[in-house]
C-alpha cells in the first residue's frame, strides 16, 4: 500500500529520462497529485509560469540535477525561485557526490534525494515539505 492520505495540488516533475518521468508521474498521480512533466529546464520553467498565470500554481517541484540536453536542475531552480521563492524544490540525482546533493539549500533547493530512491522515501520528503510550506 502506497499511502492512505490523498495528495492534493500540482507537482512539477523534470527528468530527461522518459521512463523516470512516467514512473514517478504515475506514482504521484496515484497519490492524487496533478503532475506537470518536463524533460528539461526551459520546458519546466514555462510549465511553472503558465500554471501560475492560469491560477493553478505548482505546489512543489522535483528536478533532476543533470540533464543531457537542455537546462539542468540547478539553473532551473534559480528561475523557479524568481517566480516563487517559497515553493518546495527537491533535487534528485544519481551523482550523490555532487556538492548540490550534500548542501541543497546552498543552491536554492529545499532538499535532495539521491537516485535510486524508494517511492516511500520520495513520498515522505514531498509530504514533509508540502506540509511545512502549508500546501
Amino acid at each position: 500500500m502506497l499511502n492512505e492520505k490523498k495528495g492534493m495540488g500540482r507537482i512539477l516533475l523534470m527528468d530527461d529520462e522518459p521512463i523516470i518521468r512516467h514512473t514517478i508521474g504515475m506514482l504521484l498521480q496515484m497519490l492524487g497529485y496533478a503532475v506537470l512533466s518536463a524533460k528539461e529546464g526551459g520546458e519546466a520553467i514555462e510549465l511553472f509560469r503558465k500554471a501560475c498565470e492560469e491560477g493553478h500554481p505548482v505546489n512543489a517541484a522535483i528536478l533532476d540535477l543533470v540533464i543531457d540536453q537542455g537546462m539542468g536542475g540547478r539553473e532551473t531552480a534559480v528561475e523557479i525561485r524568481k517566480l516563487n521563492p517559497k515553493v518546495p524544490i527537491l533535487v534528485v540525482s544519481g551523482y550523490s557526490n555532487d556538492p548540490v546533493m550534500a548542501a541543497p539549500k546552498d543552491y536554492l533547493f529545499t532538499d535532495s534525494l539521491p537516485k535510486p530512491f524508494r517511492s516511500a522515501h520520495l513520498i515522505a520528503k514531498l509530504e514533509y515539505h508540502l506540509q511545512r510550506a502549508g500546501n
